[in-house]
């Protein structure tokens, strides 16, 4: 278990630690846990691991407060599990640096299935500058996009945004943080510039753009490339 993935679950739920630890463990993930924010922060500092599970409802300090602390050195995925369902919450969260937010309960399945996205887009960062998803390719030295080896016609800011998305595959990226990013802080209102040029990219990389497979929608939130 020594080169085993380590992930660091920070939560007072016993039954909650109880779920993740025999979740995890089975999936051949090393576990450690904190029952409260300065615990979590303290063995985070000592012994960093390589993805977080945060509550947002600890006891001593606030969730967001510790995303706060760890995104000043932690660069790693962190992701959020909160019984706090509203989408002010989830996006302060998420542009507060979290990688991912999972509302409780929620189905094992779909944990597992985030945490190995965002491994998989963490490792592969330094890494590949060639992206593979699939049917879609991204060459991020060439910024040349395929589909089925197929090369697909994109404008600088179509380009711009996919990549971006492709970047960060798995996570979740509010409409604010895209707008900021691709067209600058005064544009994080202009909402309407992001449906545009989301339908416009997922008519050309997309097979079917009435349930799309790569871009899919985060309802008030924004968007995740998977």
């Amino acid at each position: 278990m020594s080169n085993a993935i380590e992930i660091l679950v920070i939560d007072d739920e016993p039954q909650i630690r109880k779920l993740l630890n025999i979740t995890l463990q089975s999936n051949d993930y090393k576990v450690k846990e904190a029952l409260n924010a300065r615990e979590g922060l303290s063995i985070a500092a000592n012994h960093p691991p390589d993805l977080i599970l945060l509550d947002l409802g600890l006891p001593d300090e606030s969730g967001h407060v510790v995303l706060e602390k760890l995104r000043e050195w932690y660069t790693k995925p962190i992701i959020i599990l909160s019984v706090q369902s509203n989408e002010e919450d989830i996006v302060k969260a998420l542009d507060s640096g979290a990688n991912d937010y999972l509302v409780k309960p929620f189905r094992t399945g779909e944990l597992l299935a985030r945490i190995r996205s965002l491994l998989r887009s963490s490792s592969s960062e330094s890494e590949n500058p060639i992206l593979t998803s699939n049917d879609i390719q991204v060459d991020l030295a060439m910024r040349v996009v395929k589909k089925n080896n197929v090369t697909v016609k994109l404008t600088v800011t179509e380009y711009n945004l996919l990549a971006l998305l492709v970047k960060n595959e798995g996570k979740v990226l509010t409409h604010q943080y895209l707008l900021r990013s691709i067209w600058g802080p005064s544009y994080i209102n202009q909402s309407q510039y992001l449906r545009v040029y989301i339908a416009q990219l997922r008519k050309k990389i997309e097979d079917n753009i009435n349930n799309p497979l790569h871009i899919i929608t985060e309802s008030g939130i924004g968007y995740r490339f998977v």
